[in-house]
This record gives C-alpha cells, structure tokens and sequence, in this order.
C-alpha cells in the first residue's frame, strides 16, 4: 500500500492513476491522516455480455398473431 499527502497526489496524480491500474493500493493522506483511496473502476466489458440468454428464451409461432377481441383497437 502507498501512503501519499494531497500536495504529492496532486502533482503524481498520472503516476498514482496508473500504479492503480495495475492493481496497487493508494491512500491519499491530510496530515497523516488517511482520508481516501484510489482505485480503479471497472473496465468497459465487464457489465451486460450479449447472447447469456441463447436456447434458453423460445418464442411462440403466434407471437406477433392478432389478439382476438382487439380489433376494435386497430387504427
């Protein structure tokens, strides 16, 4: 883990943005004091895959059939 003041983290901000991205943990510090820590979010990717759902939805031969009794509502 790096401990770095606000005054270094401003001026290495590039450096400290890179070191967490390759997995190091750095704490910015106020007077000692550990106040935040940087760390990288997760990369584009990693949220919704397309296809997980593939031979597990089925959709019905009628699907865009009329619905009976709605033709009242057809323009």
């Amino acid at each position: 883990m790096t401990v770095v003041n606000i005054y270094e983290a401003k001026t290495q901000l590039s450096r400290l943005i890179d070191a967490a991205r390759r997995g190091e943990e750095i704490v910015i510090a106020k007077d000692s004091t550990p106040m935040v820590r940087l760390v990288p979010i997760e990369g584009p990717g990693v949220g919704r895959r397309l296809g997980t759902a593939k031979g597990k939805v089925q959709i019905a031969d009628d699907f865009d059939a009329p619905i009976p009794g709605m033709s009242d509502f057809e323009p």
